[in-house]
């Protein structure tokens, strides 16, 4: 009988802890918004996505609308870019270098997974 008992409690515990050991992805798309007068959204700008408090990072670049998606785990994240662009379209040519950062990015099943950042540039003339 007391081994019954034991059995009983010791089922009843392992059905109460048990839980849901999914791995739950979500979709994180990040856009890349460049400053006025400068260039148009352009394909293989490199976006970085670090994962906060876990040292993990992911590299994508983007398409020709200036979008870069992710694949991940619910959680915080920073994303950052760091790219040139040489327009070679006019007679002068000029070298532009974007930056930007989006930090505290909460990535989870209830929120939107959709961000902006707003890039800085800075431009150099190219004598060629």
């Amino acid at each position: 009988m007391k081994r019954l008992l034991q059995l009983i409690i010791t089922a009843g515990l392992l059905s109460a802890c048990s839980y849901d050991e999914g791995l739950d992805l979500l979709q994180l798309t990040v856009r890349l918004v460049y400053p006025e007068n400068t260039v148009q959204p352009y394909e293989g700008a490199r976006v970085e996505l670090r994962s906060i408090g876990r040292d993990a990072v992911f590299v994508d670049s983007t398409d020709a609308q200036g979008v870069a998606r992710f694949t991940v785990t619910p959680g915080i994240y920073e994303a950052s870019t760091s790219s040139q662009f040489l327009d070679s379209a006019g007679a002068t040519w000029w070298r532009y270098n974007f930056n930007g950062v989006r930090s505290m990015i909460v990535v989870s099943a209830d929120s939107l997974n959709s961000i902006d950042i707003e890039l800085k540039s800075s431009r150099k003339r190219v004598v060629h």
